[in-house]
């Protein structure tokens, strides 16, 4: 079998979940389509960008059925949830589709059957976890939010206007004993805390797309932490659509700080950090968990997706310049050299010139040290699709790129603080943009979205020889030498 895993890495445990199911049922993975008999994608269909990269890459797989050894082609993840009849009435090539809530459903899909659970000779009736979950007086599995109920009744969470997606929402969630095989370094994993989301912002359709917010249990997850430190694993990174909002569908306050301050303490963890903080729900307590323990990131990753108070309300987001401003300085008051990372919606449907200007005003004002900006996707099914006054793309694409050029220089001078500065490096391996360097990531550069650490001297062992090598997946200290604009230049200490 070969798999692509397309789109965000919560789409990427997806197929990682997906890839320990085939493989626990005894299916053979492969790294090359050529050489597999059971093709399946993973598709992402946040925006237009991600739906055409989804079709380009099935129509792809397409040829190596026709024309190669493949006999089975699948289609998995948020395309499905989407189109699902449409992706085989017009593609009849794919034999099998499988949504964001049907992880287990690749096995059918495949040919495969689930392994036979084991047999126990126990005389008593030993409760799964999920009798146990399904039994509790406080019915928990429901992981039920005041605020998701609320957007359910207001129809936030409606398909029937999709043809071919089915009207019930996805509600699966894998636990630690779930199998996974890791398509990430080794030394790095992601670990999905919780799915869906209940926010109603105007531009997206996760929630069509993932279902309602819900948490996996806190056991599950520290659990899932300690077997990947077990196996090898140094780094993990914590992911959801909002992962601020864990726990509070479990009856947890303050769930995420507690789950990091719990995994903070598991021997062999090196690094640990969490992505997709909402703002209103970073709270004084997470501020303080994360400064207080050496192996959580100095790192909040909270897209705002603007400034200006009038465009976040069309949003139906909430918010303004001056409230994020205000948050942005009490994180680093309290987590010192605290790295901020946000993204940006450029051209919302009816933003102004001067919406715009608040915009810039405030990234100048930041001082934001990862940022990203991002045109305005029309997307069907969105509260957005049906709003007057579309900003035009050449208008957009203007102001993206203007955004960017202000933001270059403000992270040109963000990196330039870091020269002289030392501190531990993962080494990913050779330089994607030239053989005659290798790169890294410190704990402030997030897996695949931020810049690098460019190593151009390997420094030497403890014999005073000259260093030849370095070992990927390792950790070494190092100075930083010099900056650029979104990346920076190290030299190996030890």
């Amino acid at each position: 079998m070969g798999f692509i895993s397309l789109g965000c890495p919560k789409n990427l445990v997806d197929s990682e979940v997906m890839m320990g199911l085939l493989d626990r049922a005894g299916a053979r993975l492969t790294a090359n389509p050529e050489d597999a008999e059971i093709l399946v994608v993973n598709t992402c269909s946040f925006i237009d960008s991600a739906k055409q990269e989804s079709v380009d890459t099935i129509l792809e797989m397409v040829r190596h059925k026709t024309a190669g050894t493949a006999k089975r082609l699948i289609v998995a993840g948020c395309l499905v949830e989407r189109y699902r009849d449409e992706i085989q009435k017009n593609i009849p090539e794919v034999d099998a589709v499988v949504g964001t809530g049907e992880l287990e459903a690749i096995l059918a899909a495949a040919g495969l059957q689930s392994p036979a659970p084991a047999i126990s000779n126990s005389p008593f009736n030993i409760l799964t976890t999920g009798d146990l979950v399904e039994r509790a007086s406080s019915a928990v599995n429901k992981h039920s939010r005041p605020e998701g109920d609320l957007r359910e009744a207001q129809g936030r969470f409606s398909r029937e206007h999709w043809d071919g997606a089915i009207a019930s929402l996805p509600n699966y969630l894998y636990s630690d004993e779930t199998p996974r095989i890791l398509a990430t370094p080794r030394s790095s994993a992601y670990i999905k805390i919780a799915e869906g989301c209940d926010h109603p912002c105007g531009f997206c359709i996760i929630p069509q797309l993932r279902g309602k917010f819900r948490s996996r249990r806190f056991e599950s997850v520290v659990a899932e932490a300690q077997n990947l430190v077990r196996q090898g694993v140094r780094e993990i990174t914590l992911i959801g659509q909002d992962t601020t909002c864990y726990g509070e569908d479990l009856g947890l306050t303050d769930g995420l700080a507690d789950l990091l301050d719990a995994l903070a303490q598991i021997e062999g963890l090196k690094w640990l950090r969490f992505l997709y903080a909402y703002p209103n729900k970073v709270t004084t307590k997470l501020l303080e968990t994360i400064a207080r323990h050496d192996n959580i990131a100095k790192y909040l990753d909270v897209p705002l997706q603007h400034a200006s108070p009038a465009v976040l309300k069309r949003m139906k987001r909430g918010g303004s310049g001056d409230i994020f401003l205000r948050m942005i300085e009490k994180a680093r008051s309290i987590v010192p050299d605290l790295v901020v990372r946000t993204t940006f919606i450029v051209g919302f449907p009816g933003e102004s010139p001067r919406d715009f200007e608040l915009l810039e005003e405030f990234i100048a004002e930041a001082q934001i040290d990862w940022l990203g900006a991002f045109p305005y996707s029309d997307e069907e099914g969105s509260a957005a699709f049906d709003l007057d006054a579309k900003v035009p793309k050449r208008t957009i694409e203007s102001r993206r790129k203007r955004l960017m050029k202000l933001q270059q220089k403000i992270s040109a001078e963000r990196q330039q603080k870091w020269i002289g500065r030392q501190m531990d490096v993962l080494i990913e391996g050779v330089s994607d943009e030239t053989e005659l360097l290798w790169q890294g990531r410190t704990l402030m550069h997030a897996p695949e979205i931020d810049g690098k650490v460019l190593i151009n001297d390997f420094g030497t062992d403890a014999d005073g020889t000259p260093r030849e090598t370095l070992v990927p997946g390792t950790f070494y200290r190092c100075e930083i030498t010099e900056s650029h604009h979104y990346d920076v230049v190290a030299r190996i200490i030890e």
